[in-house]
Formats: structure tokens, sequence, C-alpha cells
């Protein structure tokens, strides 16, 4: 197959080939441009980093530190020792190596578990509150009529500029950051279940009808199953709106988290552990798109198979009982805060149960694909 067909298809060799030179290419345009940027910096001995004398409006200050500037002056003009440095953009091998200080340090590994724990809440409480509040302004003309430029004027607010409204209403803490990420995804996810709803096939609204069905059977057995599995890929999409802003967040009130570790490494000039923390963003965004992805598959097979094979069942259970339970989980964590630490170990050992009967269930969805191949 030509490689320039448009919209051709890459046979999975051709993909990986491609895949591999694409990446090598990458890693070697990244570093020319570092070496390109970088600069020769003169190595000075007792060479001081005192601020300079305009800062102070003492003249003896002044005057000291004038004097110490002339001479570091003169030690950098007759240095013979020279370092190179990248201020702007460092080589790959040296983001390489920042990686285990940032763990040994910097407390990488809690920080990226704070950032995450936030960010799969915002992700609830947005979900939570879009879902049903779609529903009824998707499917009750008069939800629709009373609520729907609001929801489409939504999309136009600065999300950004609404920070100092919400440390007002929720405070300084993961309250408050929890809350702007899912308003953050709220703007973006309300007005597209109203649109899924839309989009559901005439149809199949016919048939249903046709059989006698009721409303509220109309609504379990075609617009939930239609909606959801169409849902299920603008969530996916959503997840790198939501890191956008769970960074924001964490800026407000460095009290940890990824958001918080990035800005403190720009502002001390650590380019090179930056990138790193990028880089571990980027990785947590693609695990979320095959956890999303995962459950897609499992939740809506008929995407994806043609015939009902052994284990989904099992596994769809799993899915359900990790959500609902970390739903509830959340629930009770809002309604009574002193409960959590109880509860949460209860839904800690459910979790794992369920991951046990996930597995279970991809057990044997794996043994009817070998029998059916």
């Amino acid at each position: 197959m030509s490689l320039f067909k448009l919209r051709g298809k890459l046979s999975d060799r051709q993909s990986l080939v491609l895949g591999i030179a694409g990446f090598v290419l990458f890693v070697v345009f990244w570093w020319i441009l570092s070496e390109v940027f970088a600069i020769q910096k003169p190595i000075i001995e007792g060479y001081t980093t005192e601020l300079p004398s305009s800062l102070s409006t003492d003249s003896l200050d002044i005057a000291k530190r004038d004097s110490i500037l002339q001479v570091d002056s003169i030690k950098f003009a007759n240095a013979t020792e020279y370092e190179k440095v990248y201020p702007l953009l460092p080589p790959p091998l040296k983001v390489v190596r920042s990686f285990p200080d940032l763990f040994q340090k910097d407390e990488l590994v809690t920080n990226t578990i704070r950032s995450v724990w936030l960010n799969l809440q915002g992700y609830f409480w947005a979900i939570f509150i879009s879902i049903p509040l779609g529903f009824l302004i998707g499917l009750l003309p008069l939800f629709r009529g009373l609520f729907s430029k609001q929801v489409d004027a939504l999309r136009y607010l600065p999300l950004t500029a609404l920070t100092g409204l919400f440390i007002i209403w929720f405070g300084i803490d993961d309250t408050m950051k929890i809350a702007f990420l899912s308003f953050g995804i709220i703007v973006y996810l309300l007005p597209v279940v109203v649109q899924r709803i839309d989009e559901v096939k005439e149809i199949y609204l016919k048939t249903v009808f046709t059989l006698g069905a009721t409303d509220w059977q109309t609504v379990r057995t075609v617009y939930i199953p239609s909606v959801m599995s169409r849902l299920m890929d603008d969530i996916r999409v959503l997840t790198a709106i939501s890191w956008t802003y769970i960074i924001i967040a964490e800026l407000l009130n460095r009290q940890g988290g990824i958001g918080s570790l990035i800005y403190i490494k720009a502002r001390q000039g650590q380019v090179e552990k930056v990138f790193a923390i990028l880089f571990i963003i980027i990785a947590i965004g693609f695990l979320q798109d095959r956890i999303f992805v995962f459950l897609d598959r499992r939740l809506f097979p008929h995407k994806y198979m043609k015939t009902a094979i052994g284990g989904v069942k099992e596994s769809q259970y799993g899915i359900y009982i990790i959500l609902g339970s970390t739903m509830l989980f959340l629930l009770i964590s809002v309604m009574i805060p002193g409960l959590p630490s109880i509860v949460g170990t209860l839904v800690g050992l459910l979790c794992v149960t369920s991951l046990l009967l996930i597995l279970y269930g991809e057990f044997n969805i794996y043994k009817s694909k070998q029998q059916n191949a």
C-alpha cells in the first residue's frame, strides 16, 4: 500500500516501524534544538549571586553590592573555563537523569497520587451533576426552555478568571480545587449530554413506541444506552482538559501535587525537571485514556462484539461495583466528614474484590475468544 494514499490504512508492521522511526526523529530533533539553544557558562570561584543594588535604597548596601558586582564582572571577563548549560531546552538524556532526584527528593509519587485523586474527585462530581441535568434538559421541553440557553452560554466563560470566586466560595484548600475542576468539566460535558440526546436515532424511538413502551421504558432502553455509549468518547477527550485545570488549581495554594511541583521547579530554573514532570502527566493521561477504552469495551460490548461471549458480565459487575462504591465513598465524605476513614477501608476491600472479579471475567473472555478463533 502507498504511504501517501489519502486516508490509507497502515499494516501492523508499517505502524510499528513508522512509530519507532517517528520517536527516533522526535528525540534527534529535540537533542539538536537543545544544543542550538545551549550556552557556555564561565566557571568562576567565589561568584556571588546577591541582588543588584537597584533593589535596595540603603546607601551602604548600594556601595557594597556595586563593589561586589564590579569584582564579579572582572572575574567573569577573565574566566578561562566554561561549562555547557541548557537554560531553555534540556537534552533528552538530562531529562531522563532528573527522574531519580524527583523520586527521592521531590516526592514525585506522593505528589502524583495527590493530583490523580483530586482529578478523579473532580471527574466524579462533574459526571454526577452533568448527566442527570443533561437528561432533564435534553428530554423535557420545560427544562430545555428554561435552561438550554444558559447551558450553551457556560462554554464562553473564561474559567481561569473565576479562580477568585471559587476561593471566596470554597476557601483555599482541596474543596476549592475539586469544585473548580468539576466546574471546568461541567461547562463542556453538560452541553455534550444534551447534544447526544438529540442525536439518538429516530428509528429506535419509533420501534419502542410501536412496541408500546412507556416514557420510562424508552429512557431506560433507548436513551440511556445510546447516550452513555457515545458519551464515553467525550469523557475520554475531557481528560486533557481536566489536567489543565488541576494544574491551575494547584498553583493557587501550593500544598502539594504535580501542579505545585512543576511551578516550583520552573521558578528554580530546573528546566529538565519541568520536562520530566510534563512527561509524567502525559503518561498518566495516556493511562487514563486506556482505562476509559477498557471501560467502554466492557460496559458497551455491542460497539465491539457481534456476538455475546462469556466473561463480559463478570467484568461488568466488577466495574459497576468499583464505580458504585467509589461514588458512595465520595458522597459520604461530603455528608459525614468524620466517617471516610472507616468507610475508606471497606471501599478499598470492596474494590480489591471487584478487581479479582474483573480479572476472572477477563480470563473467561480470553478463553472464549480462543475457542471461537
